[in-house]
């Protein structure tokens, strides 16, 4: 018996919903919406964005949605010009999956793509941050609900308002209203650049 080579891409889906779950959105049971933030600033940026869309669409129990338009933002909390810029965008999703699997599932497509966390606010090819999921407002230390710090950032906030404009953040507000109370210095729209929805 032949076994499937590891692909840390399909890692890990539980069984049940492997079970439940195929191509179509009809067979979603009671999805949630979440969103999710991207960022890389290594490498081939663009690339690595798409390629992350397209291995969350690849997850069964995972239907993406819609995904925003591309920022381009300064890295935070280091000396300036000490690393590339960020490619940043948001993307909403439809999923089956628990909070915990979809963290696991964000952690896996990172380490599909070689994400390496040697140091805080350091370069990585690619980041997938849980932003929000449904409406839950949660504070385990192993996935915190909202992302504590979605709300002050004109990065998360910019992409999201542009795919959906009445977009609430549980338990803080709407987005537009957190995005008109934070700087948008250092995030600027790259309009020549376009993310695709996965087909």
């Amino acid at each position: 018996m032949n076994k499937t080579p590891f692909d840390p891409t399909v890692q890990p889906v539980p069984t049940s919903v492997m079970e439940q779950v195929d191509a179509a959105d009809t067979t979603l049971s009671n999805p949630k919406r979440a969103v999710l933030s991207l960022g890389s600033n290594l490498g081939n940026r663009l690339e690595t964005l798409q390629g992350a869309i397209d291995a969350l669409e690849d997850t069964p129990g995972v239907r993406v949605k819609a995904v925003s338009p591309v920022y381009e933002t300064e890295p935070w909390g280091v000396e300036p010009d000490s690393q590339p810029s960020y490619f940043n965008a948001v993307v909403v999703l439809k999923t089956t999956l628990p909070p915990a699997s979809l963290l696991e599932r964000a952690h896996a497509v990172e380490e599909a793509f070689h994400r390496v966390r040697e140091e805080h606010w350091g370069p990585r090819t690619i980041d997938v941050d849980i932003v929000a999921y449904a409406d839950v407002v949660s504070d385990d230390p192993a996935l915190i609900l909202p992302h504590p710090r979605a709300h002050e950032r004109a990065f998360v906030l910019a992409p999201w308002h542009d795919v959906d404009p009445e977009a609430q953040l549980p338990g803080l507000g709407a987005v537009t209203e957190l995005l008109a109370a934070v700087t948008r210095e250092g995030v600027a729209p790259r309009v020549d650049l376009e993310l695709r929805l996965p087909e």
